[in-house]
């Protein structure tokens, strides 16, 4: 049953929510709850770009609809609440072209914009696996309900990346300094039970108890004034608010650039490939003199047959005409 009941003919109005043929999403509107369901089970609701698009659509229609007291943020299925990015899309795309990389770093800052500033609360009902930037998305909803089974993890040291999408900013008001930096950087899971007493989360239960808590979270907060958890909801931001704006556009630009490195490419590369990463080989690299940055080296060679220039350090012949290159560091391959 839909909730709109309001004069549609200005761009504010909302819209009913099975008239926007969302692919990713399942968007539903029912009795003062909008539920947005990340619908992507088979990579344990990893999100990519156009998860995204259909994202924002969702929240901002619910911010525009006077039916809607709460939102409720969750994943399809029983595995996984989110597991942030789609490393598929990562590795076959952005680490090719790191400028889109920006684009969509873009689009994700606007998503966890207006999921933070929609003037309602919001709660992540958390069913399965969250981890990387599903656990940015945990945090960013202002209430969370948990399955007792679940487990919270960050992964970006793990993969090549800096969970800099909320994780660094927003962890170490949730649990603290020291608890923000064991998840950040070592990447190691953390129990539901774990969660609740870190303040992670606000309520843990078995999982059959989930949907009647977050419904019964959900009536407590519909029973109060929607002026003042609006008002209230945009003060309690103003952390959270003040240290995102300091730093995502900074971590956008960063982690642009950071795509044409080796850490990135080596990191998704092996998620795909389902192997580990080969962390130490980096680090040999860099104790050894080689180039820990780059996978074939600086392009600093120069073809002595065919003079193209820029050719990376580490190849042995040119890509041009197939000449040997004479100065090719052999032994500083990746």
């Amino acid at each position: 049953m839909s909730t709109v009941r309001q004069d549609v003919s200005t761009p504010l109005a909302p819209r009913p929510a099975d008239g926007f043929g969302f692919q990713d999403i399942v968007y539903e509107k029912r009795d003062w709850v909008a539920r947005v369901t990340i619908n992507r089970p088979g990579v344990y609701n990893a999100y990519r770009t156009q998860t995204l698009v259909e994202m924002r659509e969702a929240f901002r229609d619910a911010m525009y609809d006077d039916g809607i007291a709460v939102v409720v943020l969750t994943g399809a299925g029983d595995k996984a609440f989110c597991t942030g990015g789609d490393l598929t899309e990562y590795t076959g795309v952005f680490t090719q072209r790191p400028r889109d990389y920006w684009k969509y770093m873009s689009l994700f800052i606007e998503v966890h914009d207006v999921l933070r500033n929609l003037g309602k609360p919001t709660i992540a009902r958390l069913n399965g696996i969250v981890a990387g930037g599903g656990n940015e998305f945990n945090m960013c909803c202002d209430l969370a309900v948990a399955a007792d089974d679940i487990t919270i993890r960050q992964v970006g040291t793990r993969v090549g990346s800096v969970a800099a999408g909320g994780a660094t900013q927003w962890l170490p008001l949730l649990v603290g300094d020291r608890r923000a930096r064991e998840m950040l950087l070592t990447c190691e899971p953390i129990t539901a039970q774990q969660a609740l007493q870190w303040g992670l989360v606000n309520r843990v239960v078995p999982r059959a108890q989930l949907d009647a808590a977050v419904d019964a979270l959900a009536q407590t907060l519909i029973d109060k004034f929607p002026e003042c958890l609006r008002y209230t909801k945009q003060q309690v931001n103003f952390w959270k608010d003040l240290a995102w704006h300091m730093t995502a556009g900074h971590a956008r630009d960063w982690l642009s650039l950071h795509f044409t490195d080796l850490e990135p490419w080596e990191g998704m590369t092996a998620f795909v490939e389902k192997r580990p990463p080969n962390y130490r080989r980096i680090r040999e690299l860099a104790r050894d003199g080689g180039s820990s940055e780059t996978l074939w080296g600086p392009p600093t060679q120069t073809c002595q047959a065919c003079g193209t220039k820029g050719l990376p350090a580490n190849m042995r012949f040119c890509g041009v005409c197939g000449s040997e290159l004479a100065a090719s560091l052999k032994d500083g391959q990746f």
